[in-house]
């Protein structure tokens, strides 16, 4: 598997970097992945940039010194802090019409069982009323949202790709900039549906859960155990 390390200069460098992954996916039949936390950033979902109120949202974020981009994949808008991970995986695939649930599985079991082996404890589903809500999610138990996965599939090729909430102090500032975001969008959120690796009993280092989750997808189902590392940006440590 490839294992792409390093964060690119900017936040459109940064996601031609795993839009390459997924093209080598499709055209050479290359696995990879990457872990890293993204610049500071609100991700907008395609569905709300269709919203009435998304140049408000934009500017919500704008002011709150978060740089408002859009994304091809996912839902709603997700808050990255400069703490926040995003993963993703690219696989070549035979037909886009199938195995659509079966790599969401996957997916889930692979970060649910590396928050385990970091001693945090998070099941299934997502609160009432969270950021980019959607069927594959991971919570606190009784608590806040984690993780959130989706995908994108192309001809050749799938990206499951998702993010993680780690320490604490995202608990606090990823609700400060999404609820005047979501408010400006005319979409439900509560603040207090955040949640983080930290709350469910792991540690409040991003670094070493990124560690711990690399070396997840590499061991997992998608991966043989061993690794090419590239290197395709400074480290965001």
């Amino acid at each position: 598997m490839d294992v792409l390390r390093g964060r690119a200069s900017t936040p459109e460098a940064d996601r031609d970097v795993t839009a390459d992954a997924l093209a080598r996916a499709a055209e050479e039949g290359a696995t990879a992945v990457r872990v890293r936390p993204p610049h500071r950033q609100v991700a907008f979902g395609r569905r709300d940039a269709n919203r009435e109120g998304y140049a408000d949202a934009r500017r919500a974020a704008s002011d709150r010194g978060y740089r408002a981009i859009e994304r091809r994949v996912g839902g709603r808008a997700v808050a990255y802090t400069g703490r926040t991970l995003a993963f993703a995986v690219a696989l070549p695939i035979d037909d886009a019409r199938e195995g659509i649930d079966a790599r969401y599985g996957t997916a889930t079991a692979i970060v649910r069982a590396a928050l385990d082996d970091c001693g945090a404890t998070v099941v299934a589903g997502e609160p009432v009323a969270s950021f980019c809500p959607g069927a594959h999610s991971l919570r606190v138990r009784g608590g806040g949202k984690v993780a959130g996965i989706a995908q994108r599939v192309r001809r050749g090729a799938a990206l499951v790709a998702g993010c993680l909430v780690v320490a604490a102090a995202d608990e606090a500032d990823v609700p400060t900039v999404l609820e005047p975001v979501y408010r400006a969008l005319g979409v439900g959120f509560d603040p207090r549906t955040v949640g983080s690796v930290a709350a469910a009993g792991g540690p409040d280092d991003p670094e070493a859960v990124a560690k711990r989750l690399e070396t997840a997808f590499v061991d997992g189902p998608w991966g043989d155990g061993s690794k090419r590392v590239e290197r395709v940006g400074p480290d965001p440590w």
